[in-house]
């Protein structure tokens, strides 16, 4: 079942809009206001990911709430990588363009391949680790049975580190984050 959307909070709307419209490459389709009280407001706002499903963001106005960070990981003192979004692709085409993408918006980029998936990574302006993946290969019954046996036991096989390369902003960098 897909999931409609996705929804964070950021302190910072225009950095995010323009990372996740131009870096990213989603299309803000909407937002909504909510009021909360004579002085305490939001605003929701829903970008389409290229499939239908969303990734929305508030941006919260409420003198009363204490600081806040807005990194997901970091927030709960967790490396950045822990709590991340995943968007698939369909190729490793398209996984290159999404990676170009990023690196010609300013954001450096990490590519992985996990020897099933490969993936690159980036850091968006609220601290939370974004994804693109593609499926390079086929599960096998070893794999499921593998992650059942893990679900119990700490006895695992193990398995080549994936291989990372690290891929510079170009231009002016935005962030200097790097997996």
């Amino acid at each position: 079942m897909p999931y409609h959307h996705l929804a964070i909070t950021t302190r910072d709307m225009p950095a995010t809009h323009t990372f996740y419209s131009q870096a990213m490459g989603f299309d803000l389709v909407r937002v909504e206001k909510a009021q909360m009280g004579p002085d305490k407001w939001a605003k929701h706002f829903f970008y389409d990911t290229g499939d239908g499903s969303m990734i929305a963001f508030w941006d919260i106005r409420d003198a009363s709430l204490a600081e806040f960070n807005t990194s997901i990981s970091a927030g709960l003192g967790l490396p950045s990588w822990s709590n991340h979004i995943a968007f698939g692709v369909a190729s490793m085409d398209e996984l290159n363009a999404k990676r170009e993408r990023l690196v010609n918006a300013g954001y450096p980029v990490t590519e992985v391949d996990h020897h099933w998936c490969t993936s690159v990574y980036a850091m968006d302006p609220n601290g939370i680790m974004v994804e693109f993946c593609v499926t390079t290969r086929a599960f096998e019954a070893g794999d499921k049975a593998r992650a059942l046996a893990a679900v119990h036991s700490d006895d695992l096989r193990d398995e080549p580190p994936p291989k990372g390369k690290r891929h510079e902003a170009k231009g002016s960098p935005k962030a200097t984050w790097a997996l």
